[in-house]
């Protein structure tokens, strides 16, 4: 989780560096980062059906692996056209680690400490986004741009000898048969709706998006006839689950915003230079670092359901005061409410990851867990372009307004769910978990 989530960041502060070293335009450059992000969200999903059906160990060793490798790729790339190739290729081997690492902290760790090792990943992610930057930019100034890919070579073989010594033995599905359709349908789906909110600087692309439609369309009409499809549709039924997902996908819409708003606001409103810019946005990243594994404690002992209505309300109540404060407290005003917001976020993907990955059957874990991480993608490249543009036409006071009243819906949607206490939101027979047979003899 920590290198995925490292090269998610790190190399957006190499652009420069990579636009001079390449004699290119920032046109071509920012595909460096783009194409990391768009086989991240376009595959993540089949990779974990992957697991599902070869073996999540199997898979994750290999994705590690290729992940090391494709870095090496990249740290020794003659060609921007080259470096770009491997960044597709390295994002490919970190949807792997990012699907199948939460479905096998949910298969290996014990019922009551579920909580506090999705709390852990959480901490290791927020720790890989934060370092990024800063890690960067010290590698880049010492060594130069290579040495942010190079990094990855020891840390992934580290990782990749911790893995094999450490992870148990997992069976792979009865049935050997992958949706290729489906997974190729997919994929064009989520590449083309990350594609065209990415590209136009706060403007999708209309057609693009149109294009994402059809082929969800074409998808949903393969999935329906399919004897082993990669998504079976009636798991989306499930209310809890797809309740569980929209709230993901909304929050990590609303705290793409912090990160996207905040250098603009704090830099041209408030006047801050970039060293005092990069020192306030680092608030938000450090407390979700520090909260991670204190909300895993709290979901295993009081309840993941308690814990997510508690997490999106101390968001909702962050982002409403982030409309309010900054202009009467200045700087303070600023980091106090995203304070509230990071550590509720904290509290509440860590209850809700476990939510969702305690009610799942064993050859669904896979899909199951790739779906939650394709739902928080999603949200923050959604939130990156729409909070985004909805900022640049309106300013900071509507934009977290209109994020308060977003997670506000969300709130109560759950608590109307939970309150009517039907059938529907607990887990059915689909997903329930079950005992799966010892495949190390195997």
């Amino acid at each position: 989780m920590l290198l995925s989530s490292l090269d998610t960041s790190i190399a957006n502060v190499a652009l420069p560096a990579l636009a001079a070293a390449f004699h290119a335009s920032f046109q071509p450059v920012q595909w460096i980062v783009l194409a990391y992000l768009l086989a991240v969200t376009a595959l993540i999903v089949s990779a974990g059906r992957l697991g599902d059906v070869l073996g999540r160990r199997r898979l994750f060793l290999a994705g590690i692996f290729t992940f090391t490798a494709s870095s090496v790729l990249c740290g020794l790339a003659p060609s921007l056209r080259l470096l770009i190739a491997a960044r597709a290729l390295q994002g490919t081997a970190a949807a792997v680690m990012m699907a199948l690492t939460v479905a096998l902290v949910s298969e290996t760790v014990p019922a009551g400490q579920t909580g506090r090792a999705m709390g852990l990943l959480g901490t290791m992610s927020a720790v890989g986004t934060a370092l990024g930057p800063s890690l960067g930019g010290l590698l880049i100034a010492q060594f130069g741009w290579r040495s942010i890919f190079l990094i990855n070579a020891p840390l992934g073989l580290a990782a990749l000898l911790l893995a094999a010594r450490y992870l148990p033995f997992d069976c792979p599905a009865q049935t050997t048969k992958f949706d290729h359709a489906g997974t190729l349908l997919l994929a064009i789906t989520l590449g083309s709706y990350a594609l065209a909110v990415t590209t136009r600087h706060g403007h999708a692309d209309i057609r693009l998006l149109l294009f994402a439609l059809i082929a969800a369309i074409f998808f949903i009409a393969v999935e329906a006839k399919t004897a082993s499809p990669l998504l079976r549709l009636e798991m989306l039924r499930e209310t809890k689950l797809s309740v569980s997902l929209a709230m993901s996908a909304i929050v990590s819409t609303v705290m793409m915003a912090t990160l996207v708003t905040g250098p603009f606001y704090l830099s041209r409103t408030l006047g801050l230079g970039a060293a005092r810019v990069g020192l306030v946005m680092s608030a938000g990243p450090l407390v979700a670092a520090l909260t991670g594994i204190p909300a895993g404690r709290l979901a295993d002992r009081f309840g993941t359901a308690r814990m997510t209505a508690i997490g999106l309300a101390g968001i909702a109540l962050g982002a409403f005061a982030q409309s309010l404060m900054p202009a009467a407290f200045g700087v303070a005003g600023y980091i106090l409410p995203i304070i509230v917001m990071t550590s509720h976020y904290a509290l509440f993907q860590t209850a809700n990851n476990t939510a969702i990955m305690s009610g799942v059957r064993g050859d669904q874990r896979g899909v199951i867990s790739g779906m939650l991480s394709l739902s928080r993608n999603a949200g923050l490249i959604t939130g990156a372009s729409v909070m985004g543009a909805v900022f640049a036409a309106t300013g900071l006071r509507v934009t977290y307004a209109i994020a308060g009243t977003l997670i506000a819906a969300a709130l109560s949607s759950y608590a109307f769910l939970a309150a009517t206490r039907s059938r529907t939101f607990g887990w059915r027979g689909t997903l329930r978990a079950e005992k799966t047979s010892d495949c190390r003899l195997n």
